[in-house]
Parts: C-alpha cells; sequence; structure tokens
C-alpha cells in the first residue's frame, strides 16, 4: 500500500457511494468531444405541476463540515463523518456532542449500533467501533481505502468491502470472521438479505452474491463498473445501476429480471418505495420510477445529473438532490412538489428521522434542516442504506413494526396540516403511450470489445469559457474515461481508478468542479485527437467524442495593426 499522505485526498467537500462528482478543465488547444445521446427508451417525463407547493423553510444551516452521508439515531442524534477527518455526533440541531479523530477522510456512512455506538471506516484503510460516548471500543486495518459503508448484521457483526478488492466480516468484537477476495475495487456498498446473502458491485463490472459464511453463490455480469449500491424489495429482488447507462433487477439467485436503459450512467443507488417502486437518479438529469416488475411509471425531469439517492417519505413523496444543488420533492405520481434550489452541489442522500426532520448536505460541509416534515416511509428500501441508522440491510418483521410505531405520530402530526398527495392509481393517464423496458441479455462474461467502446457524453459535458481557458464539467468526464470521484476541494480532486489515484486541478463555479482541457494531457493513459470541431478521448476501451466549437467559445476580435492616427 502507497505512502497515506500521498494518496490522502484534497478535500473539503463530501462524494461516494458514496461516490461520485466534479469537473474538469480543458484547454483551447486540446479540446473537445461529442458523442449523441443513444437513443434509448426513456419514458415520458411526468407532467409537472404548473403550480407546485412553495418550498418548505429551512429551519436551520451550519458549517459543519459533513463529508459522508448522514446516520439519524432514536432520539434524533446525527452521526457522520466530516471533510476535518473526523468522526462527528450532534443532537438533532447541530450541536456536537463529541467528535473522534480519525486516521484519514471518509465518505462511508456510519451504522449506528442497537446500544448507540457506532462503526465508521474511512480511507486509512481502517474500520472504527466507538461507544455511544465516543470511546474507541477497537480498530481493525484491513487490505485498502473503505469507500463502500459497512453493513450491520442481526448477530452484530460487521460486513465491510475495500478498494484493494475484498470483502470482510468482523465480529461485534473486530476479530475477522472470513474474507473474500472480489480482484477489483469495490466501491458498491454491500447489502444484506433478510436470509443473510451479501450482494455488492465491483470495479470489474460485476454483481456478487455471497453466502453468510462468505462463500461465492453467483456472479452477474453488467456491461460496465458498478458503483451503484444493490436495494432489495420484500422478496429479496436486488436492483442497481451500473456506468453502462442501465438499472438492472435480479432475482435472488443472479437471474437477471429486467433491465431499463437511461439516457447516461446510473451511479446512484435505488430505492423500493412501499407502493412497490423502483426509483433512481441518472446522470441524464432525470429520475426514473419503475414497477418492481419492470414497468415505467413515471420519470421526472430534474434538469441536472443525479447522484445521489432518494429518500421516500411517509406519504410517499420522493426527495433527491441533484448536482445543480437543488433539492427536489416529487410527488407518488411523479409532478414536480416543490424544489429548493441552491449553488453547491448535493451528491449525497437527504436522511430523514423518525420525528419528521430532513437533512441535506451540500459540497463544502454545510448542513441544512428542514423541520415538521413527514417522517421517512416504512417499507422495503425507503432510504440509503434501507435504514437512518445505515444498517444496509433488510428490516426483520419486529424491525418494521417499530419504525412504523416510531414514524405514526409525526406522520398524524403533519397529515392534519397538508393535502393528501395523490398516488399512483389516481394519476391522470398519460398523453402518450410510455415506453416499456427494454429486457437486455447478459453476457455470461464480461464482452471484452475488439474495438474501443463509443459512449454518450454531450448532454452534460458542456464546455465552459472562463479566463479565456476551456472547462469541462469534472464529474460526467471522469466517469467517461473510467474515473470515480471519490474527494474535492475548490482547487483539486481525487481520481480514482482501480489501484490508481491521482489528483487534478479544478475550480468551482456555477456550482459545479471544472477541470482545464489542457489538465487531460496529465491523466495517465488518455489519448486526445483534435480535429476540426471535435475532441476524441480515449482510455483504454472507453472512446468518446466531444463537438467543440472553437470560434464560438473563443471568438476573436480584430485589432489594428497600428494604433490610431491622433488628428490635430
Amino acid at each position: 500500500m502507497s505512502d497515506p499522505a500521498a494518496r490522502r485526498p484534497f478535500l473539503a467537500l463530501p462524494a461516494l457511494p458514496l461516490l461520485p462528482l466534479t469537473t474538469f478543465i480543458l484547454s483551447a488547444g486540446l479540446l473537445a468531444h461529442s458523442a449523441g445521446l443513444a437513443q434509448t427508451a426513456a419514458p415520458t417525463p411526468a407532467a409537472t405541476s404548473s403550480r407546485p407547493a412553495a418550498a418548505p423553510r429551512v429551519s436551520w444551516t451550519k458549517p459543519l463540515k459533513v463529508s459522508s452521508p448522514v446516520s439519524i439515531g432514536p432520539r434524533g442524534e446525527l452521526t457522520y463523518i466530516g471533510n476535518d477527518s473526523r468522526l462527528h455526533r450532534t443532537d438533532a440541531g447541530g450541536q456536537e456532542l463529541w467528535s473522534f479523530a480519525l486516521g484519514d477522510l471518509g465518505r462511508a456512512q456510519p451504522v449506528l449500533t442497537p446500544d448507540g455506538g457506532v462503526i465508521a471506516a474511512a480511507y486509512d484503510d481502517t474500520v472504527y467501533s466507538l461507544s455511544p460516548s465516543g470511546q474507541l471500543n477497537w480498530k481493525v486495518k484491513l487490505d485498502g481505502d473503505i469507500f463502500a459503508s459497512p453493513a450491520l448484521r442481526p448477530d452484530g457483526s460487521v460486513v465491510v468491502a475495500t478498494a484493494g478488492g475484498s470483502v470482510f466480516a468482523l465480529s461485534p468484537a473486530g476479530q475477522t470472521l472470513w474474507s473474500y477476495k472480489v480482484g477489483a475495487p469495490v466501491f458498491s456498498s454491500p447489502a444484506v438479505s433478510s436470509d443473510g446473502t451479501l450482494y455488492f458491485g465491483a470495479q470489474n463490472g460485476r454483481m456478487h452474491a455471497l453466502s453468510p459464511e462468505g462463500r461465492l453463490l453467483w456472479t452477474y455480469a453488467a456491461r460496465s463498473s458498478v458503483f451503484s449500491s444493490p436495494a432489495l424489495d420484500a422478496e429479496g429482488n436486488l436492483y442497481f445501476g451500473s456506468g453502462d447507462r442501465s438499472l438492472y433487477s435480479l432475482t435472488p439467485a443472479g437471474t437477471l429480471r429486467w433491465t431499463r436503459v437511461t439516457g447516461l450512467f446510473v451511479n446512484a443507488s435505488p430505492i423500493v418505495t412501499r407502493a412497490g417502486l423502483v426509483v433512481v437518479g441518472s446522470y441524464d438529469g432525470q429520475l426514473y420510477a419503475l414497477t418492481t416488475a419492470g414497468q415505467d411509471a413515471w420519470a421526472y425531469r430534474a434538469g441536472a445529473a443525479i447522484a445521489a439517492p432518494a429518500a421516500e417519505l411517509s406519504d410517499g413523496s420522493v426527495v433527491v438532490g441533484d448536482l445543480g444543488g437543488t433539492l427536489h420533492a416529487v410527488t407518488p405520481t411523479g409532478q414536480a412538489l416543490w424544489t429548493l434550489p441552491g449553488t453547491a452541489k448535493i451528491d449525497t442522500g437527504a436522511a430523514v428521522s423518525d420525528r419528521g426532520t430532513l437533512y441535506f448536505a451540500v459540497d463544502g460541509g454545510l448542513l441544512s434542516a428542514i423541520e415538521n416534515l413527514r417522517p421517512l416511509a416504512t417499507g422495503p428500501w425507503p432510504t440509503f442504506r434501507a435504514s437512518p441508522l445505515g444498517l444496509g440491510r433488510s428490516a426483520t418483521a419486529a424491525e418494521l413494526a417499530a419504525q412504523t410505531q416510531a414514524r405514526q405520530a409525526a406522520a398524524k402530526a403533519t397529515t392534519s396540516q397538508q393535502p393528501p398527495l395523490p398516488t399512483l392509481a389516481q394519476a391522470p393517464a398519460p398523453a402518450q403511450p410510455q415506453a416499456a423496458p427494454r429486457p437486455l441479455p447478459a453476457p455470461a462474461q464480461p464482452a471484452a470489445p475488439a474495438s474501443a467502446v463509443e459512449t454518450p457524453a454531450t448532454a452534460l459535458l458542456v464546455p465552459q469559457v472562463i479566463g479565456g481557458v476551456i472547462y469541462l464539467p469534472l464529474m460526467p468526464l471522469a466517469a467517461e474515461l473510467g474515473y470515480q470521484v471519490t474527494a474535492s476541494s475548490p482547487t483539486r480532486a481525487l481520481l480514482v481508478s482501480g489501484e490508481g489515484r491521482l489528483t487534478v486541478p479544478v475550480r468551482t463555479a456555477g456550482g459545479q468542479s471544472l477541470v482545464a482541457l489542457r489538465s487531460l494531457t496529465t491523466l495517465p493513459g488518455v489519448r486526445t485527437e483534435l480535429k476540426t470541431g471535435a475532441l476524441t478521448l480515449q482510455r483504454g476501451e472507453r472512446r468518446f467524442t466531444l463537438p467543440l466549437d472553437l470560434p464560438r467559445l473563443l471568438p476573436w476580435t480584430p485589432q489594428p495593426e497600428f494604433p490610431p492616427t491622433l488628428r490635430r
């Protein structure tokens, strides 16, 4: 393992599965790349309500240095990893109760244990167990950076996946029960089903299933890397996205149920609502809702790429943030309920307490709270990691009953103050028939194309010119080149691909990170080819072309050869 200082991310932010976001600055000399968006079947976007409700008032915003997703305890306490490389716990109002120094930054969501303690993991390859008062119980160093969120099993043991390409099961005392070598970095957070089976994706483009004892049961090959963390429905079927611009559903035995093609890659993690909808965002700027059988229900156009998971509230509405910095609330039928615009990207899911307080963090570490909303829905997988505690597993019948009871009072209080929302059954028939999902055959082995694969990138890779320098959005560009953006500051971003890690200079504009076109020449293995009006980029089998209108981007203003002659 390389020197931790050499690979330490330069952060002032959040990102990944946590995972993703920022923008590339390219220079005028190299320029651009384009490929038309694939002509895939996309649902007709749901008609946005002509008069969406006014956005709720933000109760407070505090500079709490939030980097990871926030976990919420039974008493409303908040636990998260900060961009100061510390694990923090605050009360429901953001007042710090304690903090603990980790060995590095981290983006994995902390897991809250039944006794009020916490399991946390960071980029220093280490898993930490802390008491309810923030005292260290134990720590274990594994074989690589930990980006994926741990999963807590009912017996108190923890499953942790690493960028070193391994999955470990640790006992409640921190002893290694077993380990499994994946052979590829894992950024997808493991999900544990009701029968104890473990599911996770990896950079080899495969979804994996392990027995509770760590034995490989099966793998399923998607067509690109899997950053998305799987979600499970009540029958144990799993749902996940891929860099191949698709949402997948598999049976517990690993058989393909259906595939839904989207406009761009799906790094976000799906949720499964109480009404049986699978909801996930894509980098094409849309939030998709499908029935668990794979039929399109609706699509909501957010207008900016979505990398964060959604969360379902008790009335069936869905809340999700986008990389443009806007927080969206969507009705159960896919209409805009309200939007809350911002200026800094949102790449982690909103956290919702049983008391009806919604928390969302933005790039830079600010945490905002909206009080007196509806609590989280009680369903199979209503939020990232399935629970505000960050458990990462299907709830037991007893846990579902306890969740219902805990959230009932808050749901009843808000229901008396707000009108009911339409349900899917009440939704008006669409003006035009919606396109059914297109099942795609699954290759038995990952296909190795003989020539470079063309991938669509034009939709989000819109060049910007600042001070005579051409810039591109980092997140879409990094994903198309096969990099994961795991951390960033206003001036630098950390890119990860396999075992390789590198930093690139960035700048922030319009709430997103940008990288200069000229910086592409510093990326190892990236080939550039500039032709009239277009720039082609290739890294390994990844290849795409971006149109680049230099005269329009960098207009030339003729200057007189000699200064004007002064008249007498």
